[in-house]
């Protein structure tokens, strides 16, 4: 899949063992733009000459930008429906080049419940290959992802007392503007 197909899925929306992926060509603009997005100007990744002679035999991506590249995917399947990229990692196996197409596969490793947070946490592991279909990274991730409304009803998160402006505890939440100050002359006051 590429572009928005099977985008927009929401947390319970997914179970353990989902897979789905995305696919990029990288060209060279990709490694030119890399360096000057990141401020690195490594001979590996801009210079021709300099890099023919290293055991890559030519210009490589950067490792961030191929760790980018995967996340990109995970964006995609939960475009609209992600809170927060709350964790990342990525272990580069072999070098991405330009012209290599990178197909990164992300299956569903766990989940964790926030019905508090409007959703759930979602655990996943990555695998990128080249053209080649040789693995060029591994990676790691997890994303808070919001719930559809009927799972969040199921949850009981969407209680009356919240649908109603109060708080946890069930009580009218006041404006910090409004709120008492215990010291009239506000020294000390946060």
């Amino acid at each position: 899949m590429t572009g928005m197909d099977g985008s927009g899925r929401h947390y319970d929306e997914v179970k353990i063992g989902d897979a789905f992926r995305r696919s990029l060509t990288v060209t060279d603009t990709h490694l030119v733009v890399g360096a000057g997005l990141i401020g690195d100007f490594n001979p590996h990744h801009v210079d021709d000459a300099f890099a023919s002679g290293t055991r890559f035999g030519t210009r490589i991506l950067h490792g961030v930008m191929t760790s980018a590249i995967m996340g990109g995917a995970v964006g995609m399947i939960f475009h609209g429906t992600a809170v927060a990229y709350l964790e990342h990692a990525t272990r580069f196996v072999a070098p991405v080049r330009a012209g290599d197409t990178l197909t990164t596969t992300w299956t569903v490793v766990g989940k964790t419940d926030k019905p508090k947070h409007g959703g759930g946490v979602v655990a996943m592991r990555a695998v990128a290959v080249n053209r080649r279909g040789e693995t060029v990274a591994e990676g790691d991730g997890k994303m808070l992802v919001a719930a559809t409304a009927s799972w969040l009803d199921a949850m009981g998160a969407m209680g009356r007392g919240r649908a109603q402006g109060k708080g946890r505890f069930g009580r009218r939440r006041r404006s910090p503007s409004l709120a008492p100050s215990p010291n009239p002359s506000g020294a000390g006051h946060r």
